[in-house]
């Protein structure tokens, strides 16, 4: 029953690690960027939600969905007024532009909610436990599970059959050929910035739900593992973003149980590197082939 416990516990942390991955490999595989400000959208989400539910009284979808909508309007006004102008300028102008803009979210909460941390509050996500035979079960991990199922066919099916979906997978695999066919790559980018960021505040919750202490550097670690987990997996596809945020999860927490509490961070990266080495565009990557 301990190995259950903590496969459960891998694949609800892993389903967190999912859903922030899926915000990283849609802004990459699109934008061809990586977002490192993407961990601290996931704080101020939490944040937002808490304040909802600790403040102002509001039911925890209500909250939820106020997370969403700000951390949504917040990821397109840092890729209009952060990104956007760096578009057609080097990749390290662009990476260092969202390192500042991690710190910046960051101390922008420090100032707003001070440095000291947070209890987030019960909700539905977190309110009770489920005994199945001697397996007990936490609906958070239940919800985590099925949050992030429920999101990866979404997109899936999103990027497949919609029109804004058609324009990202166009935008992705030639951006130029994009605008020629009459498609706005500016606000096809805003859009994947907004799914990115809605995503990052239902992993802010979820992860919140999951472990109830918040404060302006919560979303930092989670945030690297996620794009660790989006490399692992294959950073651009969204079901290697799955895959590779769930094995990374158990992993973590198997790591943790059976070898070293104090290794399991090392360990979690430590397996990415080998697999690099054997399969370096990820599980479920497809190498690129660029011409000269």
């Amino acid at each position: 029953m301990i190995f259950l416990d903590n496969l459960m516990n891998g694949l609800s942390l892993g389903s967190i690690y999912a859903i922030i991955a899926l915000g990283y490999t849609m802004v990459y595989g699109i934008a061809k960027m990586l977002n490192f400000a993407h961990g601290d959208i996931i704080m101020v989400g939490a944040y937002i939600a808490f304040c909802g539910l600790q403040y102002w009284g509001l039911p925890p979808i209500v909250a939820i969905l106020a997370a969403m909508v700000v951390c949504t309007i917040l990821g397109i006004t840092i890729e209009g007024l952060a990104y956007r102008p760096l578009r057609q300028a080097a990749s390290l102008a662009v990476l260092i532009t969202a390192i500042g803009m991690s710190y910046l979210l960051q101390n922008i909460a420090l100032m707003i909610w001070g440095a000291n941390p947070k209890s987030f509050p019960r909700t539905f996500i977190n309110s009770s436990i489920l005994h199945i035979g001697g397996l007990n079960i936490a609906s958070a991990t239940i919800y985590t599970i099925l949050a992030n199922v429920v999101i990866m066919i979404a997109l899936t099916l999103f990027t497949a059959k919609t029109k804004m979906g058609k324009a990202m997978r166009c935008v992705s695999e030639d951006r130029g050929a994009a605008e020629l066919m009459g498609i706005n790559v500016n606000r096809t980018i805003s859009v994947t910035f907004a799914i990115g960021s809605a995503l990052a505040a239902i992993a802010g919750v979820l992860l919140c739900s999951s472990y109830p202490i918040l404060q302006p550097t919560t979303g930092s670690m989670p945030g690297i593992k996620a794009f660790t987990a989006a490399v692992f997996g294959g950073i651009g596809s969204i079901p290697g973003a799955m895959l590779g945020g769930v094995l990374l999860g158990v992993i973590e927490i198997f790591g943790k149980a059976y070898i070293s509490t104090e290794l399991g961070d090392a360990i979690v990266f430590a397996v990415l590197i080998v697999v690099l080495l054997v399969k370096p565009s990820g599980l479920l990557g497809k190498p690129v082939r660029e011409k000269v």
